[in-house]
């Protein structure tokens, strides 16, 4: 009963198959994030407005091409030269799209397979040229710029081709033993080297140091000499000026007066005109 039923299944499909496969032979479906060129091969050709996102019926001897218009990244395996001509592998990645309300001039000029005749070749092409002007042991750290130069040099060749690029990356880049090697040895003689520039560093702050205490000590013992200076001569100027003081003060009419004022002192009475000398000895018995 079973196979029965099978067998009047198919007899009732097969005629519906023929209007199946020309339905489908009638319509194109454009899918999100893509856009659609109507082909007219018997009459207009290709049509300049997009088709977006959509169901659209069609003649069977007609088409719809449809362009994926959504970002999409593409990786590539570049054999570069350095600037030192050491070889290196370099895995480039760029995202870019066809620009959506463009893709008629796109197809016109180009077609579907834009990034292999187009894209593919300019960005080989990038790579190594800009990869050239770098040296083996500078390529790692400097990376991220190289990528920025080669999408600067992408965009600048795809200018006008209806493709809008995101973003160059390179996400990877292979070496040789031997350029490993280099490697190392250029990072541990930076590394010695800036050990060496830290020593002479600290080196200069301590001779800045030892400078600036010479220069506080010498300030010190120039103020306190200067100092000692300025007290000399003040107190020469002082006595100065009490010898001057006392040597006015000292007439010989005074100094009777003290002599007779004293007294310890004794008086001696001599003729003024035997012109002798009188030496008095104090504290003794006597004038001598």
């Amino acid at each position: 009963m079973k196979h029965l039923l099978k067998a009047r299944t198919l007899l009732l499909l097969i005629p519906i198959l023929p209007i199946l496969m020309v339905l489908e032979g009638c319509s194109s479906t454009v899918n999100p994030g893509s856009r659609g060129l109507r082909w007219y091969p018997l009459t207009s050709g290709l049509i300049k407005e997009p088709l977006k996102e959509g169901f659209y019926w069609r003649a069977p001897w007609n088409d719809v091409f449809v362009y994926d218009t959504r970002w999409k990244s593409f990786k590539e395996k570049v054999d570069a030269l350095t600037a030192d001509d050491l070889p290196v592998t370099v895995y480039a990645a760029i995202t870019m799209r066809p620009i959506p309300d463009e893709v008629y001039f796109l197809a016109q000029e180009v077609g579907p397979d834009w990034y292999k005749q187009l894209v593919q070749p300019q960005l080989l092409s990038a790579v190594r040229g800009v990869v050239a002007n770098y040296t083996m042991v500078t390529l790692p750290e400097r990376s991220s710029e190289i990528g920025n130069k080669i999408e600067a040099v992408v965009v600048e060749a795809l200018k006008g081709r209806h493709l809008d690029v995101y973003n160059v990356a390179l996400s990877e880049m292979e070496f040789s033993q031997m350029v490993l090697r280099a490697i190392e040895q250029k990072q541990a003689k930076e590394q010695e080297k800036e050990q060496k520039d830290f020593e002479v560093v600290i080196a200069q702050r301590n001779a800045d140091i030892a400078r600036i205490q010479a220069k506080g000590e010498g300030d010190s013992l120039k103020i306190r000499a200067e100092g000692e200076a300025d007290s000399l001569r003040i107190r020469a100027v002082g006595q100065s000026q009490a010898q001057d003081i006392i040597t006015k003060t000292l007439t010989p009419d005074y100094l009777r007066f003290k002599l007779y004022e004293s007294p310890n002192s004794k008086t001696i009475i001599v003729p003024e005109k035997l012109n002798l000398p009188l030496i008095l000895s104090p504290g003794a018995e006597g004038p001598r």
